[in-house]
């Protein structure tokens, strides 16, 4: 039986247990035909505190089972105050996961493993931890990421140095268990990237994504010491001879509620990659409504010729799209009522303007009266989507905030049509830009659904649309540890 969310702004296309906390993505492999997405979990409430793992796997990206809490704190072990994140890796008949093991009486979380030989259905933890001694000029210290590569086993941790840079160190090992510490494979001081953000101080979550050509990019998250988390960065370039020659960085996402992405390496070859979107509104409220934090949509993610990373939702996604909610193509100079949809749908866009100096764009208006609404319009004045949603929410409690996306490729005539696609899933939002750009983040609209697409045309220009938009059809997510399957209505 298909039935609603009792929240309406709990997503039911993204993953996420129906209840209690969720942050980074963890764990991410491919073993004996399925796909398995690992999180950090509090089974305990909507709150960031007992850190364990929580375990999904898919056969096909898109219908995805619950599997029992794999990794929980060992009382008095080395991970007593939480199992954190890291990521895991398929050997023969055996899954691994290496994770941070995290005690508050210590100042660093090293590395720890588990074992699994039933398919990541029970797990033994190492009871030890993997790396004793850390390497000097440490301060902090996290997140493992491990892959196999030319034979031998590979590791980066992330780090911050006590001269004020933030690295990832690389260890290597024949066997997962000896493992020899390598040095630093990228060290940077901080570098602004954008308004209210730059590099960090320190970094989590490293990611590396390579090809067998040597060139690749390290996808690293901000960390800083006094306000936490911040944003995703990513560092193209080459590996010679164990170290990252980076390129300039760039922002990874270009939202303000992305962060610690996960990469899977998929037996067909692509790179997928998951992300913790957090929430953006007062924690009381996330509290009183039981749940916090999603995973994102499946990306491919690629390497351009430029060296540029590029994102786009995974091909299997489409197939979650259902009915057509709307089609739509004409122009305006003022405002045009599309249609409407549902409260998730995923969306295609293509605006053409009459001139470059042409403002306008797209509003998802969630109020009966248009009172409340996300708009994405265009600023000629830089080529960038402008994705505002200080009047998504009428409820107080919601953050605002606008938010800029580069709108086209260098070089490309700022004149030329505006082309997106829009994914949104009741509280969250997911832009992707042919460019392989990408903007996340999350609102809390309060009129019930349906909702309307309209298209904007700015002050004495004339924009043209086609626009189309299908709502995702209903999906079955079975959850296990409730000894139930449960299906949510979009």
């Amino acid at each position: 039986m298909s039935v609603l969310p009792a929240d309406p702004h709990l997503p039911v296309a993204h993953l996420r247990p129906p209840r209690n906390w969720v942050n980074d993505p963890n764990g991410l492999t491919f073993h004996d035909g399925y796909y398995h997405v690992f999180f950090q979990y509090n089974p305990y409430g909507a709150e960031h505190a007992n850190m364990h793992w929580g375990h999904f796997r898919s056969a096909d990206l898109l219908t995805w089972e619950e599997l029992p809490v794999a990794l929980t704190p060992t009382p008095g072990g080395d991970d007593a105050d939480g199992c954190f994140s890291g990521n895991a890796v398929s050997d023969n008949d055996r899954m691994i996961a290496f994770y941070s093991a995290h005690r508050t009486d210590n100042w660093a979380q090293p590395v720890t493993t588990a074992e699994s030989r039933d398919n990541g259905r029970t797990w033994t933890p190492r009871g030890s931890l993997l790396i004793t001694d850390l390497p000097e000029g440490v301060t902090m210290y996290r997140d493992p990421y491990v892959w196999r590569e030319g034979g031998r086993w590979r590791m980066l941790v992330g780090s911050a140095l006590a001269d004020g840079r933030a690295a990832a160190l690389l260890y290597e090992s024949p066997d997962l268990e000896h493992w020899q510490y390598q040095g630093p494979f990228l060290d940077r001081a901080p570098q602004p990237l954008a308004p209210e953000a730059d590099t960090g101080l320190g970094w989590e979550c490293p990611q590396y994504l390579h090809t067998p050509d040597g060139r690749g990019a390290l996808i690293l998250s901000a960390w800083d010491p006094q306000l936490g988390p911040r944003r995703t960065v990513v560092y193209p370039g080459l590996e010679q001879e164990g170290r990252f020659h980076a390129a300039a960085p760039a922002l990874f996402d270009h939202g303000p509620d992305f962060y610690a992405p996960a990469l899977l390496p998929a037996p067909d070859g692509r790179w997928l990659l998951w992300g913790w979107s957090w929430e953006a509104r007062d924690r009381q409220w996330a509290k009183e409504a039981g749940w916090a934090g999603l995973l994102t949509l499946p990306r491919e993610v690629t390497l351009g010729e430029d060296g540029s990373v590029r994102q786009q939702p995974a091909a299997e996604l489409l197939s979650l799209r259902g009915e057509r909610a709307l089609t739509a193509c004409g122009e305006t100079t003022g405002t045009a009522v599309l249609g409407t949809v549902g409260a998730s749908f995923d969306l295609t866009a293509r605006l053409q303007r009459n001139s470059p100096e042409t403002a306008g764009g797209l509003r998802l208006v969630t109020s009966p009266d248009g009172s409340e609404y996300l708009d994405i319009r265009f600023d000629p004045a830089t080529a960038e989507l402008v994705v505002d949603r200080e009047h998504a929410s009428l409820d107080p409690r919601a953050h605002g905030g606008t938010y800029r996306i580069p709108c086209f490729e260098e070089g490309a005539d700022f004149g030329a049509a505006i082309e997106l696609r829009l994914v949104v899933d009741r509280s969250v939002a997911e832009l992707y830009l042919p460019s392989g750009r990408t903007l996340t983040l999350r609102f809390y609209p309060t009129g019930a659904h349906p909702w309307r697409i309209e298209a904007h045309a700015g002050r004495e220009g004339l924009i043209g649309y086609t626009v189309a938009a299908w709502n995702l059809r209903p999906d079955t997510m079975r959850h296990e540890a409730e000894g139930s399957a449960q299906s949510a209505l979009i």
